[in-house]
């Protein structure tokens, strides 16, 4: 991954399941990239190095970890590598459109190391509950923020 990945995308999904990925974070992702549900209302998009980091950590869980490997196996069974084609179109698998309830207007957005794809309602709603202070606080506190 080149840089942090930022911003907030509108975009619509085509008939056929396609979406247009914004030029910002396709440069900063890199090709491929990688699209998986790792859990709530959007889909995770990690850049190659981004993506490895995270399956090397997801590789060292102990296979005896039976609840841990539960989740991994989810997360690479919904993954799937990504390769833009000539006018920066992913096709979105319905599988994963499906699971976070895709159906035509999405928001990308920049998540710092990965982008995020939310429906749009969802993301509006998300953006919509309002985080006092004191959570905000309570929340990145802990981590130096």
């Amino acid at each position: 991954m080149k840089g942090t990945l930022i911003g907030t995308y509108y975009h619509s999904v085509d008939e056929k399941g396609r979406l247009a990925v914004p030029s910002k974070l396709r440069v900063e992702l890199g090709d491929p990239f990688y699209i998986t549900y790792l859990s709530g209302d959007y889909l995770s998009v990690y850049s190659e190095e981004e993506w490895q980091k995270f399956a090397d950590k997801l590789n060292a869980i102990p296979q005896s970890d039976m609840r841990a490997q539960r989740y991994v196996r989810m997360v690479f069974a919904n993954a799937c590598k990504c390769e833009p084609d000539k006018q920066g179109r992913v096709l979105l698998p319905q599988h994963l459109r499906d699971r976070v309830g895709i159906d035509r207007e999405v928001v990308m957005i920049g998540a710092s190391n990965r982008a995020e794809i939310w429906p749009r309602e969802k993301w509006e709603a998300e953006m919509a509950a309002e985080m006092s202070s004191d959570d905000f606080t309570a929340s990145l506190g802990p981590y130096g923020v």
